[in-house]
């Protein structure tokens, strides 16, 4: 059977780790997405407020960390992959802060994610095509930041996953980086012939794929084993929500607004063997404390539904 993994994003608090991830598990978690990108959030920096956390030394910050490696190996919870802070590059942030985090930030994300035993670390693009106009700059200054943390990447036994994402202009989802599947695997296959390892891979986004209407099946055929990782979620076509898959639905009768068969099907043509991850964070802060436990064991039962299909244990 296929693991599943959740985000511990509003499960496992930095006071006493060990309930989070014990919580887990009793819902029916094999693996975490741990999400570093917490520790310095996205709306504080795009506001330029940067605190002082990735200021500390990667041994103080593997320090802060033990007690969630240490909880995670006690209640049998498995670290398979982490999210990198972002954007780390602003527009208009100062010199200052876009060198903070190229220089301090993404090199120590790197090394928190090898301390804590994950193998894939998923980063943003850099959403520049409006800026400097056109895709392929907009992607030369995302390859130019990838270039910079490769070496590290390739010394520590590790894959950066980019992921397909939106953006917004004129109150409109439009297609941000990364959402070419061929250019992605042409891209990723280029790196890793030049650093001689698996230093990139791909994280496929559901959310952000609905958002876009792209095709779900073709998108992870054309990838096929560049895919490493997912971020599974659930929207209404309109709203980044990251909410329980079939939730939404487009009419009276129910037929659902997320492409889960293309999804399904999608994995199964290329023998994923990879964990069913879900990027469900926010739903644990729609129900009450009283539900919580509630709601990520029916997370966990959808990706163990998910996985009976994917191995052909359960007809589409």
């Amino acid at each position: 059977m296929l693991e599943i993994g959740t985000q511990t994003q509003n499960v496992v608090y930095d006071d006493c780790p060990v309930e989070g991830f014990d919580r887990l598990k009793a819902a029916g978690f094999d693996c975490v997405d741990f999400s570093l990108n917490t520790y310095l959030i996205n709306t504080q920096i795009y506001k330029l407020v940067i605190n002082e956390f990735f200021r500390q030394s990667v041994a103080e910050l593997q320090a802060y960390f033990r007690p969630h490696k240490e909880a995670a190996a006690t209640a049998g919870i498995r670290i398979h992959q982490l999210h990198m802070p972002y954007p780390v590059y602003v527009p208009h942030g100062t010199q200052e802060i876009n060198a903070f985090l190229r220089q301090e930030v993404a090199p120590k994300s790197l090394s928190i994610c090898a301390y804590l035993g994950a193998k894939y670390i998923v980063v943003h693009g850099f959403k520049l095509r409006k800026m400097l106009g056109s895709e392929a700059a907009e992607w030369a200054e995302t390859e130019n930041f990838l270039e910079s943390v490769c070496p590290l990447a390739r010394e520590l036994g590790l894959t950066i996953c980019i992921e397909n994402i939106y953006e917004s202009s004129g109150g409109c989802i439009i297609e941000g980086p990364c959402c070419d599947a061929s250019l992605a695997a042409e891209r990723i296959d280029r790196l890793n012939e030049k650093y001689g390892a698996e230093v990139l891979g791909f994280c496929f986004d559901t959310g952000h794929a609905n958002l876009l209407g792209l095709d779900f099946a073709r998108f992870i055929r054309t990838l096929g084993p560049r895919l490493k990782v997912l971020h599974i979620h659930d929207n209404d076509g309109r709203g980044d929500l990251h909410q329980l898959p079939f939730t939404f639905t487009r009419t009276r009768e129910n037929r659902i607004s997320t492409d889960w068969v293309g999804f399904i099907q999608g994995l199964q043509a290329i023998g994923f063997r990879g964990v069913l991850s879900f990027e469900t964070a926010p739903v644990l802060r729609s129900y009450p404390e009283e539900l919580k436990d509630a709601a990520l064991r029916m997370i966990a039962a959808t990706g163990r539904y998910f996985g009976g299909m994917i191995e052909g244990e359960a007809r589409i």
